[in-house]
């Protein structure tokens, strides 16, 4: 049985997560972004003229309501949930929309928060953004119960009339980045608190949630090493969570303790130990999904470069064309270099030092990534 979007829904709630707001308003994890409030249309309210008793009053336009439903994680990660709101934060101040947060701490979490936003009758949430590959079973049995209400997924794709499913191409950015990487490990390189060993041509990739997403960063790290040299070892390590430090602290520490120079990581607030352990062994690491020399700022010195992926610009799309009565239901969107939706950008402290000739090198390889000249695999097992 279909369930009409606006039909309340009774007996869902999390505590300490998302309660209803109101008695239907979606979930409250966050206090909303209210940038777009209803104003007096006439000039002078009340007071304007004097002729108050002629006054009409001047309806003003609903702004559009989105609900966000993060990855787990949640926010203040420095990196993939972070760039998200970043996305919606844009649009609040761009196009006047109005919006509500909600942090997940579980992957069971997800499908009630979706069904208490999608039910929500004050507001009517006309987007609800659901961020991460992990959102994608609880939102396939969802949209269509709410065929009536938008619904946008990043980092995956679910085949509804409703959901619009906003992919990248990780890989040809993790390509870049582990060019980057095979290049310094090759030769004597220092900047910052960190160094690569002259004996040595190893590096690391650590990432969360094992899964075919999350494998595309390291297959492009990993045939990026190899377009460097051939004789790159590359190990790898996932932790099994977005949000777990000191895991990955450890499989750093592991990893720099066996020779690698640099590691790579995709594993969202689980990157944080990863920083951690190339302060402690003076070694070097790479960040993701954001320039996290910028969103980790103490870790600026051991941070040569990180793989940004432009989920902000996925997410204000999405509600753009919401507000422009375009919403793409049904379709599926990739970014990859081409449209900017993935880039290695170099850290702020260390960038200036990476050498000509390496970032010469990354520049041929983008450009050839887009011509069609490079074609970068999206699985470990086929570099």
């Amino acid at each position: 049985m279909q369930l009409d979007r606006r039909r309340f829904i009774t007996g869902v709630g999390l505590t300490g997560i998302a309660g209803l707001a109101g008695c239907s308003g979606g979930p409250s994890a966050s206090e909303p972004t209210d940038t777009a409030t209803a104003t007096d249309a006439d000039d002078g309210g009340d007071g304007g003229d004097g002729d108050t008793e002629t006054d009409t009053p001047t309806e003003t336009a609903e702004p559009t309501h989105v609900g966000m439903v993060y990855a787990t994680g949640g926010l203040g990660d420095g990196s993939f949930n972070d760039q998200a709101q970043t996305g919606v934060q844009r649009a609040a101040e761009e196009l006047g929309i109005e919006f509500q947060e909600a942090q997940p701490q579980e992957v069971s979490d997800f499908s009630n928060l979706q069904q208490q936003f999608a039910g929500s009758t004050n507001p009517e949430y006309d987007v609800v953004s659901c961020i991460g590959f992990l959102q994608a079973d609880a939102l396939s049995e969802n949209a269509p119960q709410y065929p009536d209400q938008n619904f946008q997924i990043v980092d995956s794709a679910v085949d509804e009339p409703n959901v619009a499913s906003y992919g990248f191409k990780e890989h040809e950015g993790s390509y870049l980045v582990g060019q980057m990487a095979g290049m310094l490990t090759s030769r004597s390189f220092s900047a910052g608190a960190g160094s690569t060993a002259s004996d040595s041509t190893n590096l690391g990739f650590v990432g969360g949630v094992e899964s075919g997403l999350i494998r595309k960063f390291e297959a492009g790290f990993v045939a990026g090493a190899k377009a460097a040299s051939e004789d790159i070892d590359v190990q790898t390590n996932y932790t099994g969570s977005f949000n777990d430090p000191s895991a990955g602290q450890e499989a750093a520490l592991s990893m720099y303790d066996s020779g690698a120079d640099i590691v790579y990581h995709a594993s969202g607030n689980t990157g944080t130990g990863v920083f951690r352990a190339a302060q402690e062994r003076g070694r070097f690491a790479i960040g993701v999904d954001r320039d996290q020399s910028v969103t980790r700022t103490d870790y600026q010195d051991v941070i040569l470069a990180s793989m940004v992926k432009r989920v902000d610009n996925a997410v204000y799309d999405a509600i753009e064309a919401e507000v422009n009565g375009e919403f793409p239901g049904g379709e599926a969107v990739s970014l990859g270099l081409e449209a900017e939706g993935v880039a290695a950008v170099y850290g702020q402290q260390l960038g200036s030092a990476i050498p000509d000739d390496v970032r010469s090198e990354v520049e041929s390889s983008r450009q050839a990534i887009i011509d069609g000249d490079i074609s970068v695999p999206s699985d470990p097992s086929n570099v």
